[in-house]
């Protein structure tokens, strides 16, 4: 199975390892791996984690306070959003 960013949550995903980077060195880094190993999970079990509304599921990152909203589309998993689990929850519901 495949698996692609929507524009924005590539761009949260980055613009967050920035964030932990420049809060740490090396710390970008540590975050960047472990939403890696999240969608790694993703793409092995796709049907594992809760559907949120509709179809789309969150898996939780280790470590830090965020999770991956997806979708399961013909072609693979699509990632809608990289969201910190304590800002607006609702934010990415335009991008499906």
């Amino acid at each position: 199975m495949t698996c692609s960013f929507h524009p924005e949550a590539e761009a949260e995903f980055l613009g967050a390892i920035d964030f932990y980077e420049a809060r740490e060195p090396g710390l970008g880094q540590d975050f960047a791996i472990q939403v890696y190993s999240t969608v790694r999970r993703i793409v092995s079990f796709p049907r594992a984690w809760p559907v949120l509304g509709g179809d789309v599921r969150r898996c939780l990152t280790n470590r830090f306070p965020y999770g991956v909203l997806y979708t399961i589309e013909p072609n693979g998993v699509f990632i809608l959003a990289v969201m910190h689990l304590h800002r607006a929850p609702g934010y990415w519901l335009d991008r499906r």
